[in-house]
């Protein structure tokens, strides 16, 4: 056996030296989390251990338990892990730019995803999907944002914009600028969609005003607000559910 010498790499924690050496420990721990999903799912491991799953490409050769469990203790779920800000998520020590590009794709990815359950189908049919879509792409965005999905007379998706990002509590939204792109796009319908970071999606008076003020706008122009969402992490308000439109 070849003596080390002072100037070599240190051996990842866990590795021996030697011809033949040991495994390391959390080998077999990837091993087994890999199984699980796979016989069972998501559903199969709680939050930390899928996103271990999703750290095991971009650090392959360190036990990222304690990592994983760091994350959901600083933002509280995986869905909120996979949405923070890169630049929260690089105040973790250990997340490098590695992690923070696997990370965000796996958001990526599930946005794609739901914008895919209703791309091709009328939205007014399909409203869980909205919902499912609207949540998956706003809940947990640690600021406030203003989306508007415009769709055609059979109620088919014809765009999905974002009109405007703001604070942690406000977003400027500007009710002409809303009917000038409905009228670009020849929609006549939209839904209306933002977030409240807070978690509580309960409408504030100012969200009920400026609703208000974009139906006025809207209505003589034939086109129809269907309604107006507010996602949180604590669930969803519908402007039409509560008869404020």
């Amino acid at each position: 056996m070849s003596a080390r010498r002072p100037s070599d790499p240190p051996l990842p924690a866990g590795e021996a030296t030697g011809t033949e050496a040991a495994e390391p420990h959390y080998l077999g721990h990837r091993d087994r989390l890999r199984a699980r999903f796979a016989q069972g799912g998501a559903d199969a491991l709680p939050d930390y251990e899928l996103l271990e799953l999703a750290l095991f490409r971009a650090i392959p050769r360190r036990d990222v338990k304690p990592l994983a469990k760091a994350l959901i203790r600083r933002f509280g779920s995986f869905a909120e892990v996979i949405s923070a800000e890169p630049a929260r998520l690089a105040e973790i020590e250990g997340i490098g730019a590695g992690v923070i590009a696997d990370l965000k794709l796996i958001e990526a990815a599930g946005h794609r995803l739901a914008r895919g359950a209703i791309a091709a189908r009328p939205l007014l049919s399909s409203w869980s999907a909205v919902l499912e879509y609207c949540r998956a792409t706003m809940a947990f965005a640690a600021r406030e944002q203003f989306r508007v999905l415009f769709l055609d007379r059979r109620n088919h998706l014809l765009a999905d914009e974002v009109q405007g990002r703001g604070t942690v509590d406000h977003t400027p939204v500007y009710p002409r600028e809303v009917a000038r792109r409905a009228l670009e796009l020849s929609a006549t319908a939209i839904i209306l969609a933002h977030n409240h970071p807070s978690g509580d999606p309960t409408p504030s008076a100012a969200d009920i005003r400026m609703t208000r003020e974009i139906v006025g706008v809207l209505d003589p122009l034939g086109i129809v607000v269907h309604d107006h969402v507010i996602l949180g992490r604590e669930g969803h308000a519908s402007f039409k559910g509560l008869k404020l439109i």
